[in-house]
């Protein structure tokens, strides 16, 4: 086998890195030729949320379907063109020859990604774990973090299923305990979500699993004073992520969380099947990885990444996400999303019989709304809303049986399309369903 000079191996290594550092960069240019007038460049982003002009461009940078009015984003969101074809390069690139185009190059790239990832969110690389998706980085804890018989979990009844059924699988074969609570929807403020927890706190309670804003109501809860609480306790907390990162603008510092999981696939708009787990470092060696580690009780972070074999290129693609992400401004970003969920509920709160289950105080929602209807049939109407006038939206029956309707849209959503929704359920809420 004839062997490959160092010189030319490096010079190779050199031409790949700086294919990597372009391509990334394209995300950022796509992203940034996004134009701005002096005038816009004065604003603030509230009030650059409310300018259709600037939107106008952003929304041209996805290739969506718009006979479809889908707005139910917040289940798995569509990436934009940028990162789509970032997928479709990375992996006609990988399939030319898997075990080495994509092991031996597409691999290594996985620690700028890494890098990236925790720049963005505030912490170190040495903290951060690439994972497949929200339940997988939350289920690592869930199931990782040590206890015994009779300890306590804690949680409310509108955490999210997968979470939820990973503490009750651990109760049926370790015997721990899993407790539940509800909360008032929308409460009065984020000091009354903080006093219901340590209201809740027993000398038992050894986890709290918490979201970060629910996928229910979209409310936000007060991940910092909660997890304050709790440390002063020796409890551990596990925040669920899935739909606010990529959503509105944060930092870990201003969590002050332990460990914390997200998916990118939501509102950080990258591929799908893509997401990570935040464990900050003294606590690493304590938790055990879901997939076993040849050194399951060490303090590198990459030992919760032993799942086998899965696709680099979908990972690749996650610095064109996150370029996309920093192009349009985390804040700005969040601002729209916010104005694009007060435009609707605003436009329906007053119908009789609508009440909105989303509270419109900025710090404790942003882009995800809900409403229900008195005495009308929801599943119909999401059913009608999508047969007769094309649009998506979700339905379901919060925990205490109040059926309700969650509206999703995103920066590329436009207000013709939410005025035709508006026009929508306001004529069915005045007339009626169909028969």
């Amino acid at each position: 086998m004839k062997t490959i000079p160092k010189k030319s191996l490096r010079n190779f290594c050199l031409a790949v890195s700086l294919c990597t550092v372009t391509l990334a960069l394209g995300g950022i240019l796509q992203a940034k030729s996004v134009t701005c007038s002096e005038e816009q460049k004065k604003l603030t982003p509230t009030e650059l949320a409310q300018d259709e002009n600037y939107w106008f461009q952003i929304q041209q940078a996805f290739d969506i379907d718009r006979s479809v009015i889908n707005l139910n984003n917040g289940g798995v969101h569509p990436a934009p063109r940028v990162v789509m074809n970032a997928v479709h390069r990375y992996l006609d690139f990988a399939n030319g020859a898997p075990t080495y185009n994509s092991w031996a190059w597409l691999r290594t790239r996985k620690e700028l990604i890494r890098k990236e990832l925790a720049d963005t969110f505030g912490c170190s690389p040495e903290e951060i774990a690439i994972t497949r998706n929200v339940t997988e980085a939350l289920q690592i804890a869930l199931l990782g973090i040590e206890l015994k018989p009779g300890d306590e979990v804690l949680t409310t009844d509108h955490d999210y299923p997968s979470m939820k059924n990973a503490l009750y699988q651990r109760e049926k074969r370790e015997g721990i305990v899993v407790k539940t609570f509800s909360f008032p929807y929308p409460p009065q403020n984020l000091q009354q979500l903080a006093e219901i927890f340590e209201k809740n706190v027993t000398p038992k309670t050894k986890l709290i699993l918490v979201c970060h804003i629910t996928n229910t109501t979209g409310q936000i809860f007060p991940i910092k004073e909660i997890s304050q609480m709790a440390r002063k306790r020796g409890i551990e907390v596990v925040v669920d992520g899935a739909h606010a990162f990529g959503h509105f603008d944060f930092k870990q510092k201003d969590l002050d969380c332990d460990i914390y999981g997200a998916n990118l696939h939501k509102w950080m708009m990258a591929p799908i099947g893509t997401g990570f787990l935040y464990v900050k470092k003294e606590k690493i060696k304590k938790i055990w990885p879901l997939f076993p580690a040849p050194d399951p009780q060490s303090d590198d972070i990459r030992k919760f990444e032993n799942y086998g074999t899965h696709p680099e290129p979908l990972w690749c693609a996650v610095a064109e996400a996150l370029s996309f992400h920093h192009g349009i401004g985390a804040k700005n970003k969040e601002e729209r999303l916010r104005y694009l969920k007060n435009y609707w509920a605003n436009a329906i709160k007053d119908l009789s019989g609508v009440r909105i289950l989303t509270s419109f105080d900025p710090q404790q929602s942003c882009g995800i709304g809900t409403f229900t209807v008195e005495n009308m049939d929801l599943a119909k109407l999401s059913q009608v809303l999508l047969e007769k006038h094309k649009i998506l939206v979700s339905m379901f029956k919060l925990p205490d049986g109040v059926n309700a309707i969650r509206v999703t849209p995103s920066i590329y959503t436009t207000l013709r399309e939410l005025d035709l929704f508006i026009e929508a359920v306001t004529s069915y809420v005045k007339n009626g369903l169909p028969k």
